[in-house]
């Protein structure tokens, strides 16, 4: 029943991947910034469930729009977004899963043994490795432009004016 393509059926033309989150950023925060360009059915703010960092923001989120016409408007209007600093990455979830595999595949062994490590044992993937494979997808991302976040979050405006802008 967990079939890669089932991953990407009609609701992920509405659902977008909202990610480089400051760690200030809210669940409300996030949908009062996301909220002007339609209405959010949906919406999954991913949090540490384990480990040292258990309880704290994982950094990005997904929000589900009604339509995907809201959607795309939402992309359009917050991806580059500054919040709290940090520029948001605003992508469908179809975009997204269709980045992943694209890089999956052309960087070869070393990033898919990654993901398999976190697959069960019967070969499929559930809604737990999948979260685990997002996630070290993000900390590779992470690592690749932590001197540019550095410095950017050295540059800098507070979380509070840079969330007022956003509801603008």
């Amino acid at each position: 029943m967990q079939d890669p393509n089932g991953f990407m059926d009609e609701k992920c033309e509405n659902r977008l991947y909202i990610g480089n989150l400051d760690l200030r950023i809210t669940e409300a925060s996030l949908i009062k910034m996301f909220s002007p360009f339609g209405k959010i059915v949906s919406e999954d703010f991913l949090w540490h469930t384990r480990g040292p960092k258990r309880g704290e923001p994982r950094g990005f989120a997904f929000i589900q729009y009604s339509t995907k016409e809201e959607a795309k408007l939402a992309k359009e209007k917050m991806h580059g977004k500054l919040a709290c600093g940090r520029p948001l990455v605003v992508r469908l979830a179809s975009e997204k899963y269709l980045v992943e595999t694209a890089e999956k595949s052309s960087k070869g062994a070393g990033e898919s043994n990654k993901t398999s490590l976190s697959g069960s044992s019967s070969g499929q993937m559930n809604r737990s490795a999948k979260i685990a494979a997002i996630k070290n997808k993000l900390k590779a991302l992470g690592e690749e432009s932590s001197s540019a976040k550095k410095q950017k979050l050295a540059e800098s405006i507070s979380c509070t004016e840079s969330l007022d802008n956003c509801s603008d």
